[in-house]
């Protein structure tokens, strides 16, 4: 009995074996239909990317390097500036010489005399009062209102008597050193002890205060927008020169400050106009006899300007 019961547990099949083996038949037979194409079991995933597809691994879904970019849309072209760099033939005596500055580039155009300087006369006010400002304000201080009308006169109204007070408080040729070396000027001079008149620009180097005052360096970020507002409220006599060259809608945009002065001792007028455009700054000067007034060097500036507007493309 006992020799029995050992051939039964080693040559017959245990019922849980049979279990075991179905369970594994069946398993496979789902795996099949898994894979079968048009199986109501078919894989999802399958289904999801395509037949002999297989789905992406971790993050494809954002790797760039796997997916198509849109090119980058080229940069629009800026526009060109309202004036053309040309030799100007201008029936007008004397010397003159004007420059152009693109902000937006720092390119410089200008006629062949550009280098050459000129006295400033009241042009030179709107460093003066720039550089009060910013000395100023990084003083921690703040000018009283008084003192800003003082401003206001000087440069809406060219006052004279003002501009020196304020030329001696501020250092006198040290401010002319300032502006110099604060807005890059390489033609310019100081004209020492003999005021700030007689302060030397050259074409070009107007230009370079005209964007020194625009881009915030010359009167700092505190007083720059106050002082282009005064400056395109110029009025009287200093309201001439290049923006009257441009239609009134945009000649109330730009910036202006103006100088002439008439030089006795060399029977000479010196007529100056600065302009501050949106996207350039200008900067215009004259020489001629004396005995043709000032209207002759103010007309002319704008003549000048007209010139290069009209040819401008």
């Amino acid at each position: 009995m006992a020799g029995r019961g050992r051939r039964d547990r080693r040559g017959e099949t245990s019922p849980l074996r049979l279990v075991a083996v179905a369970a594994v038949l069946v398993g496979l037979v789902l795996v099949s239909l898994r894979l079968l194409p048009g199986s109501p079991f078919e894989s999802t995933a399958a289904a999801k990317w395509g037949r002999g597809d297989s789905p992406p691994r971790g993050d494809a879904l954002t790797d760039r390097s796997v997916r198509s970019s849109p090119s980058p849309s080229p940069s629009p072209e800026p526009e060109p500036l309202p004036f053309t760099a040309g030799k100007l033939d201008l029936d007008i005596d004397g010397w003159y010489g004007w420059s152009v500055l693109d902000r937006r580039s720092g390119e410089i155009i200008g006629s062949e005399d550009m280098a050459e300087t000129s006295t400033t006369a009241s042009m030179i006010k709107s460093w003066i009062v720039a550089d009060y400002l910013r000395r100023t304000a990084d003083a921690g201080q703040t000018p009283s209102d008084a003192k800003l009308d003082d401003l206001t006169r000087i440069i809406r109204d060219s006052d004279n008597t003002r501009t020196e007070q304020l030329y001696t408080q501020i250092g006198r040729s040290a401010s002319i050193e300032r502006l110099l070396s604060t807005c890059e000027l390489t033609d310019s001079k100081v004209a020492s002890d003999r005021g700030w008149s007689r302060t030397e620009l050259s074409p070009r180097d107007t230009a370079r205060l005209g964007n020194c005052i625009a881009d915030g360096t010359a009167a700092g970020p505190k007083w720059t927008k106050w002082l282009l507002d005064e400056m395109r409220q110029v009025r009287g006599a200093g309201d001439f020169g290049i923006r009257k060259a441009f239609p009134a809608a945009e000649a109330k945009k730009i910036a202006i400050k103006n100088g002439w002065v008439d030089r006795t001792k060399e029977q000479e007028m010196h007529v100056n106009c600065l302009a501050i455009g949106d996207t350039w700054t200008m900067g215009v000067m004259l020489q001629y006899p004396i005995n043709k007034g000032y209207e002759y060097g103010m007309d002319n500036c704008e003549k000048i300007t007209d010139a290069l507007l009209t040819a401008a493309p």
